[in-house]
Formats: structure tokens, sequence, C-alpha cells
């Protein structure tokens, strides 16, 4: 099963961090593969959120996703319910005395003939999603506030 996970400490406080995370027309400044996002209602459990990212060979892929945790400040978590794979990702949040300790983690199940074909690449996009953590520290840190 594909999955990661990181952990950074941002120094902001928790509430700037966990409403940058939350935001979605955040997420094209720190998750460079995404194209496309727009959030349906106010942040909330069952919130859809539309979003396309960018697929083999440049291919536009719907990847929407709904909120299935929402605890300010302290965890959000999401699944994704449109596109070929489908992960679980969750965010927690920790103060701590130098700003915030961000916990991100995604897992996806595969079976069958996806497992086979597709856990490298799925694998891959994890790994470049939690990695994207140090440009959001990067943008956190560097916005006047």
């Amino acid at each position: 099963m594909p999955s990661a996970s990181r952990v950074i400490v941002i120094n902001r406080p928790i509430d700037e961090v966990f409403a940058f995370f939350t935001e979605p027309a955040n997420d094209p400044r720190w998750r460079s593969h995404v194209e496309t996002i727009a959030a349906e209602g106010p942040p909330a459990v069952g919130r859809r959120i539309a979003q396309t990212v960018a697929g083999p060979g440049g291919r536009r892929i719907q990847a929407d996703i709904v909120v299935t945790d929402y605890d300010p400040p302290r965890q959000y978590g999401f699944q994704v319910v449109a596109g070929p794979v489908r992960p679980h990702g969750d965010f927690r949040f920790t103060a701590t005395d130098s700003g915030t300790e961000v916990e991100f983690s995604l897992n996806a199940d595969l079976s069958g003939i996806k497992k086979l074909v597709m856990s490298k690449p799925v694998q891959a996009s994890m790994d470049s999603e939690t990695a994207g953590l140090a440009v959001a520290k990067a943008l956190l840190e560097g916005e006047e506030n």
C-alpha cells in the first residue's frame, strides 16, 4: 500500500498554520501539481473540494476530495473521491515552543491491477505531496503578518 508522511515545524502560530492548510485556494502555492481547485461551502466535515491535478504526460486528472475530519486547530483530514486513485490524507497540528508542528500523512489502498501498475507512480506522487510541506513552510514563514 503506497503511503507517505512527513513532520515539519513551521515558525508560525497554530491557528495561522491550520488556516493556511485548510484553505483550498492556498494549495496551488505549495502543491505543484494542482491545476484547478474550488471548494463548495464553508470549512466542515463533508465539504467537497473539486480539483484537477497534473497526471502522466501532462494529462489533467479529476481528483476531488471530501473533508473527513475538521477539528480546528488540531486536525484536518480528507478522502479523494474522484480519479483513478483515492488516497486518504490527514494533517495533525501541534503547538510547540517554536511554532507549529505539522504532521501530514497519505495512504492509498491499491489492489489488483492498480496495485501492479500504479504503486510506483502513486508512491512518487505521495512523496511529492509530503515534500511540498517545505514549500508551505517557506511561504508561511516568509509572509508578512
